[in-house]
C-alpha cells in the first residue's frame, strides 16, 4: 500500500497509496429490466434497452479492470456512481417483496481483504466506488514525479482530489453503507475521516517540496512544514481510535507518526533560522531543543518505517544538533539570555496551501440522461412543489416591480413631469387620446376642408332640385298635348284625362320638392354654424397643433439666478429614476430566464436526501435578485422625494400654477373644438347620404314618367288615327275587332294595342291597398278590355301644388319618402344604384345597394339627428 517517491534537498519521503477494494460478478441488467416491464411497460424497457446495457457494462469493467490505468478508472468510477444515483432513485433495491430484492452487493475490505460486506442496499455500492475513487485519486499522486515542478503540481491535484472523495463519502454514504451487520471498516466514519486528514498531509508535503525548490524564506517553510505536521498528527489521531488502531498495520501507524514528528522538527528547525537572523538567540536555542527531543523520542518507536524516512529524520536531526551547540555558544560568549522552556513556547505558526477538492459537480448526475422517461410518483410530485414555490418567488418580486413602476407614473404624473421640464424647452406635447383625435380630425379635412363639402351639398341640392323640374316638365308637357287634342276633337276623344292618372306621381313629387325645401333650410343651418364656429375650430387646423399650446418662460426678473442650478438638478434625478426603471424591466427579464432555466427534474431524481433540503437550497439561487429588487424599489422611494422636492422648487421659481391653468385652458378649446366639429362633419355626411339618396329616388319617378309619356304619345298617334277614320265616315266594326285602347303603367315597357291585350293598368302600377285606383278598370273574366268610366272632361292639367309639407321639428334631412328598403312602387330595389348626369357614377348590379358619394367613413360615431344648433 506504500510507494516511493522522489525526493528533496532535505528528505526523502515516502508516501502512501490505497488500493482499490475488490467485489464479486453481479448482473445489474436482468433485475432493473424485469422491474421496467413490470412496473412500467415492455415498450419502455424496450426503449431503455441502451441505458441497461450501459450500467451492465459498467459493473463488468469495475469487476474486471480491462484497463488498469488510474485516469482509466477515474473516468469509470465517476460515471458508474452517477449511473447508481440515477438508479437509486427509480429502482428500489432491498429485501422487501415489492422490491428489486434478487440484487446483492458483496465487497472486500481494502486493508483486510478477508472481510467483506454482504448488502441489498445501493448505498454499499456507492460508497464502495466512492472508496475506489479515492484510492485510484491516491495512486495518481504517487504515480507523478515530484522532482520537477508540474509532477509537484499534479500530485498536489491527486491528492487533495483523493481527500474530497473521501469526504463526500463520509458526508454522504459512510453512515448509510454501514448499517446492519455486514459491513467493513474500512468504509465507516472514522476510517475515511482519517484517509481524507492523510491526503491532504500528503498534499500540503508537496507543496512544502516546492516552497523548498524554489529557495522560499524559512519562515515561509516553517509555516507550511508545520501545517504538514498537523495534518499527519490529526491522521495519527484518528489511527489511534480503538476501532482502527488494530486494523492497520503496524507500519502504517509508524510512517504516520513518523511524518507527525519529523516535519514539526523541520518547522522548529526552519523557525530557527529566521530567529537567528532576528539574533534572537534564547527563542532559537529552545525551538531547536524542541525539535531535536522530538526527533530522539520518535526513533524509539519507528520499529517497521521506512529506512529513507529513518535516513531524513537523522540528518534533520544532525542540522538541528549543529546549529543547536553554535546557538548555546554564541549565547554563553555573547547574548547571555535566559532560554525558556519548550513547553513555555507558543505553537509554531502554520499555513495551510490545500484544501478539499468539492466533488459534488465533479460526480453531479443530474445532467445525466439515463433512465431519464422513468419519473416516479414522488418526484413528480416534489417538482410539483417545488414548481408552485418558484411561481410564488416570481409573481411576488414580478408584482413588486409592476407596483415600483406605477408608483412611479403617477407620482410624476401628479408633478406634471417631465412635461413641465419639456415645455420649457418647447418640446410640448399633447395628452395622447387628445392629440389622437386632433390628428384624425386632420386627417380627415379639418375645418378647412368643411367649405369644400358645404358646396357638394350645394351641388347635390342643385341636381335633384334639376332632376325634379325636369321630371315636372315632362308631365306637364304630355298633359298639355292632351288637353290641345281634348279640345280639337271633343267628345271623340275618349282617352283618359292626364292628371286622372298622374295624380300619384304628381303627390310624389310634391313631396319631393317639400323635402328639398326642407332640407335647404337644413344646409343654411349648417353654413350658419361654420360660420359662426370658424374661429373656434380654427385652432384644429395648426400644425403642428402643439404650436398652439402656450409656453413656459423663466422668470423675467430673478434674485439669485439658479433657474438653470434647478432645472439641471430636476432633470439630473429625472434621469436617474428612468435608469432605476430601466433595471426594473432587467430585473424582470432575469426572473423570467432563471425560471425559464430552473430545471429541478435532474437534481429531484438524483437527491438521495431530503427534498426540504433540496428545496432550500435551489430557492436560495433567487435571494440576490430578490435583494437587488428590494434595493431598486428602495432607491426609487428615495428619489421620488427628493424629485418631489426639486419640482416644488422649480414651481415656485417658474410660477407652474399659472402655465398648468393656460395650457388646461388651452385643452379644453381644442376639445370643445373638435366636438363642434364632428358635430358640422356628421351634419354634412347625413346631408350627403341624403342627397345622394334622394337623387336616385328623383331619378326612378323619372324613368317612370318617362316611360308613362311614351306609351301615352303612342296610344296618341292610335287615337288620332282613330278618330280620323271616324271622321272619314269608316265603319267602327274593326275597332270592335281590336278592342279597346289600353293604357300600361308608367314602367311598363309599351306594346302596340291589340285583340285579347290586357287591361289597362295604374300608371303607378302599385299594389299598395292605399294607392289610388286606374281610372281604367279590368272587367272579370273578360279577355276584352272596355272603358269603365266615362272619359273625363276636357281640361287643363292642374298645375302641382306649391312646397308646402312643412318640416318635423328638430328632424334632419327629411327621408326621400318613396325610398323604403323593399319597396315594390316601381319593380326594383329602392337603393338601386346611384346614377345621374351630374356624377357619372358607375353602373352597379341589380340589387346591389349604392356607395354614396362624399361619404368617405369617419372615425367617429354617428349622431341621432342630422342638424344640431
Amino acid at each position: 500500500m506504500a510507494g516511493q517517491s522522489s525526493s528533496t534537498s532535505t528528505a526523502t519521503n515516502i508516501m502512501l497509496a490505497i488500493h482499490e477494494k475488490k467485489t464479486t460478478s453481479l448482473d445489474l441488467y436482468r433485475p432493473l429490466r424485469n422491474y421496467i416491464s413490470m412496473f412500467y411497460s415492455e415498450r419502455e424497457a424496450q426503449n431503455l434497452e441502451d441505458d441497461l446495457q450501459t450500467v451492465k457494462q459498467y459493473r463488468s469493467d469495475l469487476e474486471r479492470q480491462p484497463d488498469p490505468s488510474p485516469t482509466s478508472r477515474r473516468d469509470l468510477l465517476q460515471k458508474y456512481f452517477k449511473a447508481l444515483c440515477l438508479i437509486e432513485t427509480r429502482f428500489p433495491i432491498s429485501p422487501d417483496s415489492d422490491h428489486i430484492n434478487t440484487v446483492t452487493f458483496v465487497w472486500y475490505d481494502a486493508f483486510k481483504q478477508k472481510q467483506k460486506a454482504s448488502q441489498q442496499n445501493i448505498h454499499l455500492e456507492k460508497a464502495a466506488v466512492l472508496f475506489n475513487l479515492g484510492a485510484v485519486y491516491s495512486q495518481m499522486g504517487l504515480s507523478f514525479d515530484r522532482a520537477t515542478v508540474e509532477g509537484r503540481r499534479q500530485a498536489i491535484h491527486a491528492f487533495i482530489a483523493a481527500a474530497g472523495s473521501f469526504a463526500f463519502l463520509r458526508d454522504n454514504a459512510a453512515t448509510k453503507a454501514s448499517m446492519g451487520t455486514s459491513t467493513t471498516v474500512d468504509l465507516s466514519v472514522e476510517c475515511v475521516g482519517m484517509l481524507e486528514r492523510l491526503m491532504l498531509a500528503q498534499a500540503q508535503e508537496c507543496v512544502f517540496e516546492n516552497t523548498i525548490a524554489k529557495g522560499s524564506t524559512p519562515g515561509v517553510c516553517a509555516k507550511i512544514s508545520r501545517q504538514v505536521g498537523l495534518y499527519y498528527e490529526e491522521a495519527l489521531a484518528a489511527l489511534n481510535v480503538a476501532s482502527l488502531k488494530d486494523h492497520f498495520d503496524k507500519g502504517w501507524i509508524a510512517h504516520v507518526q513518523l511524518k507527525a514528528a519529523l516535519f514539526y522538527a523541520e518547522a522548529c528547525y526552519r523557525y530557527s533560522l529566521e530567529l537567528h537572523e532576528k539574533e534572537e538567540i534564547a527563542e532559537e536555542i529552545a525551538r531547536l531543543k524542541s525539535g531535536s527531543s522530538t526527533l530522539a523520542e520518535v526513533k524509539k518507536s519507528s520499529r517497521g518505517a521506512a529506512a529513507q524516512i529513518l535516513d531524513a529524520i537523522s540528518k534533520l536531526e544532525a542540522n538541528i544538533n549543529r546549529n543547536l551547540d553554535r546557538a548555546v555558544k554564541e549565547n554563553d560568549r555573547v547574548y547571555l539570555m535566559r532560554v525558556p522552556s519548550p513547553s513555555s513556547l507558543p505553537p509554531l505558526p502554520a499555513f495551510s496551501m490545500v484544501k478539499i477538492m468539492p466533488m459534488n459537480e465533479v460526480l453531479d448526475a443530474s445532467k445525466e440522461k439515463m433512465f431519464a422517461s422513468l419519473v416516479p410518483d414522488s418526484s413528480a410530485k416534489a417538482l410539483s412543489r417545488y414548481t408552485e414555490m418558484v411561481d410564488d418567488i416570481i409573481r411576488t418580486q414580478a408584482e413588486k416591480l409592476q407596483q415600483g413602476s406605477e408608483l412611479t407614473r403617477v407620482r410624476l404624473k401628479e408633478m406634471d413631469l417631465p412635461d413641465s421640464i419639456l415645455s420649457l424647452e418647447g418640446n410640448f406635447t399633447l395628452p395622447t387620446d387628445l392629440k389622437e383625435d386632433v390628428e384624425a380630425v386632420q386627417i380627415s379635412g379639418g375645418p378647412a376642408g368643411l367649405e369644400a363639402e358645404l358646396q357638394q351639398l350645394m351641388d347635390l341640392r342643385r341636381v335633384n332640385h334639376e332632376l325634379l323640374v325636369q321630371t315636372e316638365e315632362l308631365l306637364q308637357k304630355e298633359a298639355t298635348e292632351d288637353a290641345q287634342f281634348r279640345s280639337q276633337f271633343g267628345t271623340r276623344w275618349t282617352r283618359p284625362q292626364s292628371s286622372t292618372l298622374t295624380k300619384n306621381l304628381q303627390d310624389r313629387l310634391n313631396r319631393f320638392a317639400a323635402n328639398l325645401k326642407q332640407a335647404a333650410d337644413s344646409d343654411a343651418r349648417i353654413e350658419r354654424s361654420v360660420r359662426d364656429h370658424s374661429a373656434l375650430m380654427s385652432i384644429l387646423d395648426r400644425r403642428p397643433i402643439e404650436s398652439a399650446l402656450p409656453t413656459l418662460a423663466r422668470p423675467i426678473m430673478s434674485l439669485d439666478a439658479n433657474e438653470d442650478a434647478i432645472v439641471g438638478a430636476l432633470k439630473q434625478s429625472l434621469r436617474q429614476l428612468e435608469t432605476l426603471g430601466a433595471q426594473r424591466a432587467g430585473l424582470e427579464d432575469m426572473l423570467k430566464e432563471m425560471k425559464r432555466k430552473d430545471d429541478v427534474l435532474p437534481k429531484l431524481m438524483t437527491s438521495t436526501g431530503s427534498y426540504e433540503d433540496l428545496f432550500m437550497k435551489e430557492i436560495a439561487k433567487y435571494d440576490p435578485i430578490r435583494e437587488d429588487i428590494a434595493q431598486n424599489i428602495e432607491a426609487q422611494e428615495q428619489l421620488l422625494l427628493q424629485i418631489q422636492a426639486q419640482n416644488e422648487e422649480f414651481s415656485a421659481v417658474f410660477n407652474l400654477e399659472d402655465y398648468k391653468a393656460s395650457r388646461e385652458k388651452c385643452y379644453k378649446q381644442i376639445q370643445a373644438a373638435i366636438a363642434k366639429y364632428r358635430e358640422i362633419k356628421e351634419n354634412i355626411n347625413e346631408g350627403l347620404k341624403f342627397y345622394v339618396t334622394l337623387q336616385d329616388a328623383i331619378s326612378n319617378i323619372k324613368q317612370q314618367c318617362s316611360d308613362f309619356v311614351m306609351t301615352r304619345n303612342i296610344q296618341c298617334q292610335e287615337m288620332i288615327e282613330d278618330v280620323q277614320r271616324q271622321m272619314a265616315g269608316l265603319s267602327f266594326q274593326d275597332r270592335k275587332n281590336t278592342g279597346s285602347y289600353s293604357y300600361p303603367a308608367v314602367n311598363q315597357p309599351h306594346q302596340t294595342p291589340r285583340s285579347g291585350s290586357q287591361p289597362p293598368l295604374d300608371p303607378q302600377n302599385v299594389p299598395h291597398p292605399h294607392s289610388q285606383t286606374s281610372y281604367y278598370q279590368p272587367h272579370e273574366q273578360s279577355t276584352m278590355p272596355a272603358y269603365a268610366h266615362p272619359p273625363s272632361p276636357y281640361t287643363t292639367p292642374q298645375q302641382p301644388p306649391p312646397y308646402h309639407i312643412p318640416p318635423a321639428p328638430g328632424a334632419p334631412y327629411p327621408p326621400p319618402q318613396v325610398q323604403q328598403p323593399t319597396s315594390q312602387e316601381y319593380g326594383q330595389p329602392a337603393y338601386p344604384g346611384w346614377r345621374g348626369p351630374y356624377y357619372n357614377a358607375h353602373g352597379q348590379q341589380s340589387g346591389s345597394l349604392p356607395r354614396p358619394p362624399y361619404t368617405i367613413p369617419g372615425p367617429y360615431p354617428p349622431h341621432q339627428g342630422y342638424y344640431k344648433q
